[in-house]
């Protein structure tokens, strides 16, 4: 019997200690090891089993791990899923306190390992399971390599490495296809034959303290909670009938009596019979965009596949080209990602997949053979990181407001054991959209673990180049130069919003590899040249790649903006730590720079900068990023400004690149200009969509995570609330109302809840703000500053530049 059991973070090796003084050879080695099954292959699926006895009640805490990925139960129930995501050399491992009775135990781990076959992000080293209990007297208990632990190879998994929707980039691992009629049953509880003694692999090893290291899994613990495990609410069943499971949806084929009937299914699990010999087709709408588990259980219908899809939204066409609006179905086509299961005829069939799914449609395709399959139970579970918003923003107009829930969702939906650029496609963590996501949580939550983990797994991702890359974890290594700059601005950020200092000085000789590398790409004219890898920047339609002109093998304006803007940034981060020499030398660096780009790239007859050294081609990039370098003369600034307003020849930001447009609006204080080009995301939900897209129409991808920008904007530009002091030790207020009547938000802070109130009204505008003690701020509106102490207080400024101004201070709270 199992009373309770509970994962629980820890920040450090619970063995090294144990070590302490011995030969340098047994540092950091820990005292079980990884196992695995002798006849295992690749892909495998495998489960591990210790049946052990106790005679009296015990706490037992156990450090978990598996390559590549595992599910964990404890006497037939699931008490936990892992490892958090890492690398080889950062392999994280949990650590779970289970309470246990007197009597027989099961411990049993099901551990898959698909090799090529998995997620682009899922990283290996070889295929194991790892048990280690922290108090020596269970060691030769529950311990991998000390105790009698027995595995065995799963049968009726096997896996589809088709692409999902032909002509697009997948990198989420194959699909998954379960055979039942060989599938063994009852190995949650530890039953069935086949079981073998596990064949006993390295030990494990501490991260930070093994000395000698063969390929092997350097262990860290984990850093996250685990992901939330909640239902999904009932979706809407839009299809149902018998079918043809290819071709457009054609709703004149379905009848209400079978809608009504799976809606049961779906409502309160009340069985639906599929009859021998036809095939069905069912399409449910969830009504918003998850990340869950599928749970699907049948009777009987020996032979009967069933195939459950998931799609983001139908297709108007059957090469997948263009979606139109997210809430039609008829007509379109449903292309997605795939699984399926083959029923063996008995009673409680159980279809699970090994990892989550996600989408707003799911489907399901039930063909049968010669007898009908009943389909008792369908169910999601939710995944993602638990990130829930504590700070909150409302204003007059509803189609701003209407933006706020489909950031949040696509935010939500884009964290998990890291952030991921989108969850349908790639599930990959690349530093540009990292950056903007790590924004959006610092305004919305102070939860600061999932952007600490980037950080620094980035930082553990470096070349010997210097750069990190631009992506990981990932098993395929890449490189985008860019993004190597933008990692520097994600230290810059998180040092701003988070007093963290610990960190950033961990991440400094990082900054610095970072900048002697760009350093090592200058040419002869002191220009970056054709830095190393992909130079991505931007989704522009005209750019190949989205490589900006001549970046790939020539000279890029905006790239060597870019490096100058990391150089002002990495020079802050120096002076916050004390290094005067170095920020001295990052900062004559990029003036340095800057005057060789105004040299190059300055075009006076159009008065902005051009991308390439020709001077034949001109964006809003380019233009952005030197605003916002802070090293124009007034006069150049002025020009390039006019210019990003009225040259409609500029190529023009897209929406990743779109943050970097709205931060120079900011700088310029242009708020019409902000609202102006904020119109794309006020659209979203006429064209029912639930989360931000990655680029406009046709889009890719419908959830993605750099698309939720704007709302850190909401809170940063808008309200106008930053921090005025590293580590957010005192705040500025700002505010961009535009043509907004009023706004209202909330933004938590360490020391307390920040609150702004904004309202124009009359030629006036009245701010009504509360600042948490300890926490000194300043109000800034049209030139004028006005001192903000603790506490309500009410200001009253004209809404055009004026001489007179007006401060009221209410009782404080």
């Amino acid at each position: 019997m199992t009373d309770a059991t509970s994962r629980t973070l820890i920040d450090r090796d619970p063995f090294t200690d144990d070590t302490t003084g011995g030969s340098w050879f047994t540092r950091g080695v820990w005292p079980c090891s990884f196992v695995s099954c002798q006849l295992a292959d690749t892909p495998n699926v495998t489960a591990f089993r210790r049946i052990f006895t106790l005679n009296h009640e015990a706490e037992v805490r156990i450090h978990v791990t598996a390559d590549e990925r595992y599910d964990l139960f404890l006497d037939g129930a699931r008490i936990g899923r892992g490892p958090e995501r890492g690398a080889p050399d950062c392999w994280f491992f949990e650590t779970y306190d289970l309470h246990l009775s007197p009597g027989t135990h099961t411990l049993i781990a099901r551990v898959w390992m698909l090799g090529d076959l998995a997620p682009g992000a899922q990283m290996t080293v070889y295929s194991g399971f790892l048990c280690a209990p922290e108090a020596p007297d269970f060691v030769p208990v529950l311990g991998t390599g000390t105790s009698e632990w027995q595995a065995k190879i799963l049968k009726g998994y096997t896996f589809d490495a088709a692409v999902p929707v032909p002509g697009y980039y997948f990198a989420i691992g194959a699909g998954l296809l379960v055979d039942s009629t060989v599938l063994d049953r009852g190995w949650q509880r530890g039953a069935g034959d086949g079981w073998m003694p596990a064949a006993v692999r390295d030990r494990g090893a501490d991260a930070n303290a093994k000395v000698e290291v063969a390929p092997q899994h350097l262990l860290v613990p984990a850093t996250l909670p685990p992901m939330i495990d909640i239902d999904v609410p009932p979706g809407r069943v839009r299809f149902a009938g018998p079918a043809a499971l290819l071709g457009p949806v054609n709703i004149a084929n379905t009848r209400v009596d079978d809608i009504t009937a799976w809606q049961a299914l779906v409502d309160d699990c009340l069985p639906v019979t599929v009859a021998p010999r036809s095939s069905w087709r069912v399409i449910i709408d969830l009504r918003n965009y998850y990340c869950a588990y599928p749970i699907l259980m049948v009777s009987g219908g020996l032979g009967a596949v069933i195939r459950m899809g998931w799609a983001e939204a139908l297709y108007n066409e059957p090469e997948a080209q263009t979606k139109g609006n997210r809430n039609d179905i008829d007509g379109k086509y449903f292309l997605g990602t795939w699984d399926k299961f083959l029923a063996n005829g008995s009673t409680e069939q159980l279809f699970e997949t090994l990892w989550w799914r996600c989408g707003r449609y799911v489907e399901l395709q039930v063909t049968t053979a010669d007898s009908p399959v009943t389909v008792a139970n369908f169910q999601l579970r939710e995944t993602r990181y638990p990130l829930e918003p504590s700070s909150s923003f409302i204003s007059s107009d509803d189609a701003v407001n209407s933006v706020t829930p489909i950031a949040v969702r696509t935010l939500q939906m884009c964290a998990h054991e890291t952030y991921m650029d989108c969850p349908y496609y790639e599930q990959l963590m690349y530093i540009g959209d990292t950056r903007l996501e790590a924004l959006l949580t610092y305004v919305l939550t102070l939860d600061s673990r999932l952007p600490r983990k980037a950080l620094s797994i980035f930082n553990a991702s470096r070349l010997p180049s210097g750069l990190p890359q631009s992506r990981y974890p990932s098993r395929v290594r890449q490189t985008i130069a860019p993004f190597a700059l933008l990692w520097i601005a994600m230290i810059h950020d998180y040092a701003r919003w988070r007093n963290d200092l610990p960190l950033v000085l961990a991440l400094i000789p990082g900054v610095r590899g970072v900048l002697d590398a760009f350093q090592g790409y200058l040419n002869a004219d002191g220009l970056v040249q054709a830095p190393r890898g992909w130079t991505f920047m931007d989704w522009v339609p005209s750019w190949t790649s989205g490589v900006p002109p001549d970046g790939d093998f020539g000279v890029s304006c905006v790239i060597n903006w870019l490096y100058v803007m990391a150089l002002i940034m990495a020079a802050e981060l120096e002076e916050l730590i004390g290094e005067t020499e170095m920020a001295a030398r990052a900062r004559r660096r990029a003036n340095v720079l800057a005057r060789h780009i105004c040299t190059h790239f300055w075009d006076s007859q159009r008065g902005c900068f051009a991308d390439d050294l020709a001077h034949r081609q001109f964006s809003e990039h380019a233009q952005c990023i030197a605003i916002l370098s802070g090293l124009l003369t007034p006069k150049q600034q002025e020009q390039a400004s006019t210019a990003l307003f009225d040259d409609s020849d500029l190529q023009r930001t897209t929406i990743y690149f779109a943050h970097y447009l709205f931060e120079t609006f900011v700088v310029l204080n242009r708020p019409d200009k902000f609202f102006a080009r904020l119109g794309l995301w006020l659209e979203l939900t006429k064209n029912g969509l639930c989360t931000t897209v990655e680029q406009p129409e046709p889009s890719r991808s419908d959830c993605h995570g750099w698309g939720a920008h704007p709302l850190y904007h909401y809170y940063t530009s808008i309200l106008g609330i930053r921090p005025a002091a590293f580590g957010f030790a005192a705040v500025r207020v700002a505010p961009m109302l535009g043509s907004l009547e009023w706004v209202e938000g909330r933004m938590s802070h360490p020391l307390g809840e920040i609150f702004v109130r904004l309202e124009t009204k009359d030629g006036y505008i009245r701010a009504q703000i509360s600042l948490p003690d300890g926490l000194p701020g300043s109000f800034y509106f049209n030139g004028k500053m006005v001192p903000l102490v603790n506490g309500l207080q009410t200001v009253v400024l004209p809404l055009e530049p004026m001489s007179v101004s007006s401060v009221e201070q209410t009782e404080k709270d």
